[in-house]
Protein backbone atom coordinates (compact mmCIF):
# COMPACT_ATOMS: atom_id res chain seq x y z
CA UNK A 1 0.00 0.00 0.00
CA UNK A 2 2.46 2.29 0.93
CA UNK A 3 4.69 2.36 -2.50
CA UNK A 4 1.32 2.34 -4.26
CA UNK A 5 0.69 6.05 -2.39
CA UNK A 6 4.15 7.23 -3.41
CA UNK A 7 3.43 6.22 -7.34
CA UNK A 8 0.00 8.26 -7.20
CA UNK A 9 2.13 11.23 -5.76
CA UNK A 10 4.79 11.26 -7.95
CA UNK A 11 1.72 11.45 -11.07
CA UNK A 12 -0.45 14.14 -9.07
CA UNK A 13 -0.81 17.34 -11.50
CA UNK A 14 0.07 20.75 -9.54
CA UNK A 15 -3.40 22.04 -10.60
CA UNK A 16 -5.36 20.92 -7.75
CA UNK A 17 -8.06 23.09 -7.49
CA UNK A 18 -10.71 24.96 -9.70
CA UNK A 19 -9.14 28.30 -9.04
CA UNK A 20 -5.95 27.24 -10.16
CA UNK A 21 -6.96 26.00 -12.94
CA UNK A 22 -8.40 29.47 -14.01
CA UNK A 23 -5.50 31.23 -13.38
CA UNK A 24 -3.30 29.03 -15.04
CA UNK A 25 -5.12 29.35 -18.54
CA UNK A 26 -5.89 33.32 -18.09
CA UNK A 27 -2.01 33.67 -17.48
CA UNK A 28 -1.76 31.01 -20.23
CA UNK A 29 -3.14 34.32 -22.80
CA UNK A 30 -1.90 36.95 -21.31
CA UNK A 31 1.68 36.46 -20.25
CA UNK A 32 2.21 35.82 -24.70
CA UNK A 33 0.69 38.76 -25.46
CA UNK A 34 2.29 41.31 -22.99
CA UNK A 35 5.67 40.29 -24.45
CA UNK A 36 4.17 40.60 -27.83
CA UNK A 37 3.31 44.28 -26.99
CA UNK A 38 6.48 44.77 -25.14
CA UNK A 39 8.73 43.88 -28.40
CA UNK A 40 6.87 46.17 -30.28
CA UNK A 41 7.09 49.16 -28.52
CA UNK A 42 10.98 48.18 -28.03
CA UNK A 43 11.29 48.20 -31.61
CA UNK A 44 9.59 51.24 -33.13
CA UNK A 45 10.73 53.50 -29.92
CA UNK A 46 13.97 53.68 -31.82
CA UNK A 47 12.92 54.96 -34.76
CA UNK A 48 9.94 58.02 -33.71
CA UNK A 49 10.61 61.32 -33.82
CA UNK A 50 8.90 64.50 -32.63
CA UNK A 51 5.82 65.15 -35.00
CA UNK A 52 6.94 66.98 -38.03
CA UNK A 53 10.53 66.49 -37.91
CA UNK A 54 12.58 66.29 -40.82
CA UNK A 55 15.97 65.61 -38.80
CA UNK A 56 16.39 61.81 -40.37
CA UNK A 57 15.63 62.92 -43.85
CA UNK A 58 18.43 62.18 -46.76
CA UNK A 59 19.15 65.82 -46.59
CA UNK A 60 19.34 66.59 -43.18
CA UNK A 61 21.54 63.99 -42.87
CA UNK A 62 24.11 65.36 -45.72
CA UNK A 63 24.08 68.43 -44.27
CA UNK A 64 24.97 66.97 -40.67
CA UNK A 65 28.09 64.88 -41.96
CA UNK A 66 28.81 67.30 -44.30
CA UNK A 67 32.73 68.73 -43.95
CA UNK A 68 33.26 71.92 -42.84
CA UNK A 69 35.72 73.00 -45.23
CA UNK A 70 36.28 71.93 -48.47
CA UNK A 71 38.42 72.94 -51.90
CA UNK A 72 37.38 74.22 -55.12
CA UNK A 73 39.92 74.47 -58.14
CA UNK A 74 40.01 77.76 -59.96
CA UNK A 75 41.72 78.67 -63.26
CA UNK A 76 43.70 81.51 -62.12
CA UNK A 77 44.03 82.14 -66.09
CA UNK A 78 40.27 82.17 -66.20
CA UNK A 79 38.39 85.38 -66.42
CA UNK A 80 36.29 87.01 -62.92
CA UNK A 81 33.06 86.19 -63.28
CA UNK A 82 31.05 88.58 -61.38
CA UNK A 83 27.94 87.67 -59.12
CA UNK A 84 24.72 89.80 -60.10
CA UNK A 85 22.87 91.97 -57.94
CA UNK A 86 20.41 89.35 -57.40
CA UNK A 87 23.00 86.64 -56.42
CA UNK A 88 24.76 88.92 -53.89
CA UNK A 89 21.48 89.65 -52.74
CA UNK A 90 20.27 86.21 -52.08
CA UNK A 91 24.15 85.35 -50.72
CA UNK A 92 24.85 88.15 -48.32
CA UNK A 93 22.41 90.93 -47.94
CA UNK A 94 18.71 88.91 -47.82
CA UNK A 95 19.58 88.15 -44.19
CA UNK A 96 19.19 92.01 -42.93
CA UNK A 97 17.11 93.48 -46.20
CA UNK A 98 14.44 90.73 -46.49
CA UNK A 99 13.22 90.73 -42.25
CA UNK A 100 14.27 94.40 -41.65
CA UNK A 101 16.92 93.27 -39.21
CA UNK A 102 18.80 96.14 -36.66
CA UNK A 103 16.71 99.09 -39.01
CA UNK A 104 17.65 97.96 -42.26
CA UNK A 105 15.75 98.65 -45.17
CA UNK A 106 13.37 95.59 -46.52
CA UNK A 107 13.55 95.00 -50.10
CA UNK A 108 10.40 96.20 -51.44
CA UNK A 109 9.43 98.76 -49.28
CA UNK A 110 9.17 101.84 -51.04
CA UNK A 111 8.82 103.78 -47.88
CA UNK A 112 11.90 102.59 -45.98
CA UNK A 113 13.72 103.44 -49.48
CA UNK A 114 12.81 106.62 -50.30
CA UNK A 115 15.64 108.31 -48.14
CA UNK A 116 18.14 106.54 -49.25
CA UNK A 117 17.52 106.59 -53.15
CA UNK A 118 16.80 109.93 -52.34
CA UNK A 119 20.70 110.60 -51.45
CA UNK A 120 21.66 109.36 -54.28
CA UNK A 121 23.45 105.86 -55.62
CA UNK A 122 27.26 106.97 -54.88
CA UNK A 123 25.66 107.75 -50.80
CA UNK A 124 24.30 104.20 -50.87
CA UNK A 125 27.31 102.72 -52.14
CA UNK A 126 29.65 104.16 -49.71
CA UNK A 127 27.48 103.05 -47.18
CA UNK A 128 27.44 99.25 -48.30
CA UNK A 129 31.10 99.60 -48.99
CA UNK A 130 32.38 100.39 -45.89
CA UNK A 131 29.11 99.81 -43.40
CA UNK A 132 27.18 101.61 -41.34
CA UNK A 133 25.60 101.05 -37.76
CA UNK A 134 25.43 97.11 -37.62
CA UNK A 135 25.81 96.92 -40.97
CA UNK A 136 29.54 95.75 -41.56
CA UNK A 137 31.74 96.62 -44.65
CA UNK A 138 30.37 94.94 -48.10
CA UNK A 139 28.29 93.20 -45.93
CA UNK A 140 30.46 91.26 -43.86
CA UNK A 141 31.57 89.35 -46.86
CA UNK A 142 35.03 91.03 -47.74
CA UNK A 143 35.97 88.50 -50.94
CA UNK A 144 33.06 90.90 -52.66
CA UNK A 145 34.23 93.46 -55.29
CA UNK A 146 33.15 96.50 -55.22
CA UNK A 147 31.29 96.09 -58.59
CA UNK A 148 29.71 93.38 -57.02
CA UNK A 149 28.29 95.07 -54.13
CA UNK A 150 26.96 98.07 -56.47
CA UNK A 151 24.86 95.49 -58.42
CA UNK A 152 23.47 94.82 -55.31
CA UNK A 153 22.63 98.15 -53.81
CA UNK A 154 21.07 99.07 -58.02
CA UNK A 155 19.42 96.04 -57.48
CA UNK A 156 17.87 96.28 -54.15
CA UNK A 157 16.86 100.19 -54.73
CA UNK A 158 15.45 99.39 -57.99
CA UNK A 159 13.24 96.78 -56.26
CA UNK A 160 12.06 99.33 -54.00
CA UNK A 161 11.41 101.87 -56.30
CA UNK A 162 14.59 103.46 -57.53
CA UNK A 163 15.71 103.48 -61.30
CA UNK A 164 19.35 103.48 -61.26
CA UNK A 165 21.38 102.14 -63.83
CA UNK A 166 23.33 98.82 -64.01
CA UNK A 167 26.97 100.10 -62.84
CA UNK A 168 29.63 99.63 -65.74
CA UNK A 169 31.87 96.50 -65.29
CA UNK A 170 35.69 97.18 -64.54
CA UNK A 171 38.10 95.81 -67.27
CA UNK A 172 39.35 92.38 -66.45
CA UNK A 173 42.62 92.15 -65.40
CA UNK A 174 43.43 90.00 -68.27
CA UNK A 175 42.53 92.49 -70.98
CA UNK A 176 45.01 95.16 -69.21
CA UNK A 177 47.38 92.75 -69.98
CA UNK A 178 47.12 92.05 -73.62
CA UNK A 179 46.03 95.74 -74.27
CA UNK A 180 49.70 96.79 -72.89
CA UNK A 181 51.35 93.39 -74.29
CA UNK A 182 52.35 95.01 -78.01
CA UNK A 183 53.20 98.43 -76.61
CA UNK A 184 55.77 96.54 -74.68
CA UNK A 185 56.89 94.46 -77.60
CA UNK A 186 57.21 96.77 -79.90
CA UNK A 187 59.77 98.90 -77.34
CA UNK A 188 61.53 96.12 -76.95
CA UNK A 189 61.65 95.28 -80.61
CA UNK A 190 64.60 97.42 -81.46
CA UNK A 191 67.08 96.45 -78.43
CA UNK A 192 68.46 93.60 -80.25
CA UNK A 193 69.74 95.58 -82.90
CA UNK A 194 71.11 98.56 -81.12
CA UNK A 195 72.55 97.11 -78.41
CA UNK A 196 72.18 92.85 -78.68
CA UNK A 197 74.54 92.47 -75.69
CA UNK A 198 72.80 95.47 -73.47
CA UNK A 199 69.23 93.50 -74.15
CA UNK A 200 70.93 90.10 -73.20
CA UNK A 201 72.60 91.10 -69.94
CA UNK A 202 69.17 92.77 -69.20
CA UNK A 203 67.17 89.78 -69.43
CA UNK A 204 67.91 87.75 -66.40
CA UNK A 205 67.16 90.61 -64.53
CA UNK A 206 63.75 91.14 -65.93
CA UNK A 207 63.10 87.51 -65.54
CA UNK A 208 64.55 86.62 -62.58
CA UNK A 209 61.53 87.90 -59.89
CA UNK A 210 58.45 86.33 -61.88
CA UNK A 211 59.41 82.58 -59.89
CA UNK A 212 59.74 84.19 -56.30
CA UNK A 213 56.45 85.98 -56.45
CA UNK A 214 54.01 83.01 -57.41
CA UNK A 215 54.62 81.33 -54.23
CA UNK A 216 53.99 83.77 -52.68
CA UNK A 217 50.68 84.89 -54.40
CA UNK A 218 49.30 80.95 -53.76
CA UNK A 219 50.55 80.98 -50.19
CA UNK A 220 47.60 83.60 -49.74
CA UNK A 221 45.52 81.93 -50.67
CA UNK A 222 43.57 79.41 -48.01
CA UNK A 223 39.84 78.53 -49.07
CA UNK A 224 39.46 76.43 -46.22
CA UNK A 225 40.00 79.18 -43.51
CA UNK A 226 38.03 81.95 -45.42
CA UNK A 227 34.92 79.12 -45.77
CA UNK A 228 35.12 78.50 -42.04
CA UNK A 229 35.42 82.67 -41.66
CA UNK A 230 32.52 82.82 -43.48
CA UNK A 231 30.00 80.31 -42.14
CA UNK A 232 31.03 80.24 -38.29
CA UNK A 233 33.68 83.05 -37.36
CA UNK A 234 31.77 86.18 -39.32
CA UNK A 235 28.91 86.08 -36.51
CA UNK A 236 31.17 87.97 -34.19
CA UNK A 237 34.19 89.05 -35.78
CA UNK A 238 32.20 90.41 -38.40
CA UNK A 239 31.14 93.40 -36.19
CA UNK A 240 33.06 92.67 -33.66
CA UNK A 241 30.18 91.54 -31.15
CA UNK A 242 31.08 91.03 -27.48
CA UNK A 243 34.48 92.72 -27.66
CA UNK A 244 35.18 90.38 -30.85
CA UNK A 245 38.45 92.04 -32.81
CA UNK A 246 36.84 93.09 -36.25
CA UNK A 247 37.61 91.10 -39.16
CA UNK A 248 40.51 93.48 -40.91
CA UNK A 249 40.98 95.74 -37.94
CA UNK A 250 44.87 96.25 -37.69
CA UNK A 251 44.95 97.97 -34.46
CA UNK A 252 42.39 95.59 -32.26
CA UNK A 253 44.29 92.78 -33.94
CA UNK A 254 47.69 94.01 -33.07
CA UNK A 255 47.70 92.57 -29.24
CA UNK A 256 46.78 89.13 -30.43
CA UNK A 257 49.18 88.70 -33.48
CA UNK A 258 52.10 89.88 -30.74
CA UNK A 259 50.95 86.42 -29.13
CA UNK A 260 51.70 84.38 -32.19
CA UNK A 261 49.50 81.86 -34.12
CA UNK A 262 49.88 78.86 -31.53
CA UNK A 263 48.54 81.01 -29.10
CA UNK A 264 45.74 82.42 -30.98
CA UNK A 265 44.62 78.90 -32.29
CA UNK A 266 45.12 77.34 -28.57
CA UNK A 267 42.57 80.32 -27.48
CA UNK A 268 40.10 79.54 -30.73
CA UNK A 269 40.06 75.43 -30.08
CA UNK A 270 39.28 76.40 -26.13
CA UNK A 271 37.24 78.93 -26.16
CA UNK A 272 37.28 82.41 -23.59
CA UNK A 273 34.93 84.89 -22.40
CA UNK A 274 31.76 84.72 -24.59
CA UNK A 275 33.48 82.96 -27.33
CA UNK A 276 32.88 79.08 -27.47
CA UNK A 277 35.19 76.70 -28.23
CA UNK A 278 36.46 76.28 -32.02
CA UNK A 279 33.87 79.74 -32.35
CA UNK A 280 30.95 77.15 -32.07
CA UNK A 281 31.98 75.23 -35.25
CA UNK A 282 31.86 72.00 -33.00
CA UNK A 283 32.79 69.57 -36.23
CA UNK A 284 35.58 71.67 -38.18
CA UNK A 285 39.23 70.44 -36.86
CA UNK A 286 42.47 71.86 -35.32
CA UNK A 287 43.82 72.37 -39.31
CA UNK A 288 40.20 74.28 -39.77
CA UNK A 289 40.90 76.26 -37.02
CA UNK A 290 44.46 77.07 -37.92
CA UNK A 291 43.21 78.24 -41.25
CA UNK A 292 40.67 80.36 -39.84
CA UNK A 293 42.69 82.16 -37.67
CA UNK A 294 45.42 82.50 -40.45
CA UNK A 295 42.91 84.36 -42.53
CA UNK A 296 41.91 86.79 -40.42
CA UNK A 297 45.50 87.38 -39.33
CA UNK A 298 46.34 88.03 -42.64
CA UNK A 299 43.10 90.09 -43.46
CA UNK A 300 44.60 92.61 -40.37
CA UNK A 301 48.60 92.78 -41.36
Amino acid sequence: MSNEQEHNEEHASPIKTPKQLIVTVVLAFLVPIIVIIMLVNMVSSGTKVGAGSDTLTEEAVARRIAPVAGFELVDANAPKVFKTGEQVFQAVCTACHTAGVAGAPKVGDKAAWAPFIKSGFESMLNVALHGKGAMPAKGGNPALSDYEVARAVVYMANQSGGSFDEPAAPAQEGEGVKAEAPKQAAAAAPAPAAAPAAAAAEAPKAEAPAPAAAPKAEAAVNPAGEKLYKSTCFACHGTGVAGAPKFGDKAAWEPYIKTGIDAMVKVALTGKGAMPPKGGAANASEEDIRAAVEYMVNAAQ
